[in-house]
C-alpha cells in the first residue's frame, strides 16, 4: 500500500493527502476525461479541502474534495462558480455526478477569456 504524500503548506504545517483523496481524483479525471484533456486536470491540496483544477489554476476549479475521517464531501462548481457541497457514502458515490462534473469541465473547455487562459 502507497504512503500518503506529505507536502509543506504555506504555513509550515504538513499536508497529508490520503488515498482516498488520490482515488477520488483518479475517479474524476475518468469522467471527465470524455470532455477535458487529462493533463489539464490537477490536484492541489491544502489544509481544508483538496481542488481539483483544470490548468493547475485557482480561477477554473472544477470540484473539490473535502475528505476526514467521519466525512467525505464533494464540492460542485458550477458556472457562476458556485459551490455545492454533496455528502458521498463511498468515494465511488462521485460518478451520480458525472454529469455535472462534465458540463464544469466543458465550461473551461469552451472559455475564451484571456484572464483564464
Amino acid at each position: 500500500e502507497e504512503e500518503p504524500e506529505e507536502k509543506p503548506s504555506d504555513n509550515g504545517d504538513t499536508i497529508i493527502t490520503t488515498q482516498d483523496e488520490l482515488d477520488a481524483y483518479l475517479i474524476v479525471k475518468a469522467i471527465v476525461r470524455e470532455v477535458i484533456d487529462v493533463r489539464r486536470v490537477i490536484m492541489r491540496d491544502v489544509r481544508s479541502y483538496c481542488s481539483i483544477l483544470i490548468d493547475d489554476n485557482n480561477r477554473r476549479p472544477l470540484c473539490r474534495l473535502r475528505f476526514t475521517a467521519t466525512r467525505k464531501q464533494l464540492g460542485i462548481i458550477d458556472a457562476e462558480k458556485h459551490e455545492e457541497i454533496v455528502s458521498l457514502e463511498s468515494i465511488d458515490d462521485i460518478y451520480n455526478y458525472a454529469d455535472r462534473l462534465k458540463a464544469t469541465a466543458i465550461l473551461y473547455v469552451e472559455a475564451k477569456s484571456p484572464e483564464l487562459n
